[in-house]
C-alpha cells in the first residue's frame, strides 16, 4: 500500500521512513512523552525499532505510518499512524500518535486528526474510526471527545506499559455518518 502525503495550511503528514525518522529524535526523548503508552521511543534504539516496528507493518499493509511536519513553524513535530485497517468491515484505528510538548495545545494534532479522519473515510472509503486511549489520559481523551467521538466501552487490564503498569483501555469511535451529518 502506497502511504500518501496528507496536507492542509497546518500540518503535512509524510510517509515515515527510516530516513527522515531521525528528525524526531530530540522530541522523543522528551520526558515521559509516551507516559500512557505501551511503546518506548525515548533513546536513539528504542525509537529505530518502534519506526522500524509500523515499517514492517506497513509492509504487510496492516498500517500507514506518518511523520508530522507542523508548517507555521516549518519543524517536524511528532508521528501518528492508521493502523489496525480492517477493510472488510471498514474499520481503521488513528493512533500511535505522539508530538512534541511544545507543539501540544496548538491546534496541530486537531489538524493532524481532521486530515487522518477525512482520508479514511473519503478516500479509503471506511466506515468507522477508532481510538484506544490509556483510561488516565484525561488531555488526549477530551481532545478525540471534541472531535466527536463516542465512548464505546472500557477494556479493563488489558495493556502492559513499559513500567509494568496494566492499563485500562477507553474505545472510542466515530462513524461515518456521524462525520458527514
Amino acid at each position: 500500500m502506497e502511504i500518501p502525503t496528507l496536507e492542509n495550511e497546518i500540518v503535512r503528514l509524510m510517509p515515515l521512513t527510516i530516513e527522515n525518522f531521525k528528525k524526531l529524535i530530540t522530541i522523543s526523548a522528551e520526558k515521559d512523552l509516551l507516559r500512557y503508552s505501551p511503546s518506548s521511543i525515548e533513546t536513539f534504539p528504542k525509537l529505530k525499532d518502534y519506526v522500524q516496528n509500523a515499517l514492517d507493518l506497513a509492509a504487510a499493509d496492516a498500517c500507514i505510518p506518518f511523520i508530522i511536519f507542523d508548517k507555521r513553524v516549518n519543524r517536524y513535530a511528532g508521528c501518528t499512524r492508521f493502523g489496525n485497517i480492517d477493510e472488510k468491515n471498514k474499520v481503521i484505528h488513528i493512533g500511535w500518535t505522539w508530538i512534541g510538548r511544545e507543539f501540544q495545545g496548538t491546534g496541530l494534532n486537531t489538524a493532524v486528526k481532521y486530515l487522518m479522519i477525512n482520508y479514511a473515510f473519503r478516500t479509503m472509503k471506511m466506515e468507522k474510526i477508532e481510538f484506544r486511549i490509556d483510561d488516565r489520559n484525561i488531555r488526549s481523551r477530551k481532545a478525540v471527545e471534541k472531535l466527536g467521538a463516542k465512548l464505546e466501552g472500557i477494556l479493563r487490564k488489558n495493556v502492559y506499559l513499559p513500567d509494568g503498569y496494566k492499563r485500562n483501555t477507553c474505545c472510542y469511535g466515530i462513524l461515518k455518518e456521524e462525520w458527514f451529518r
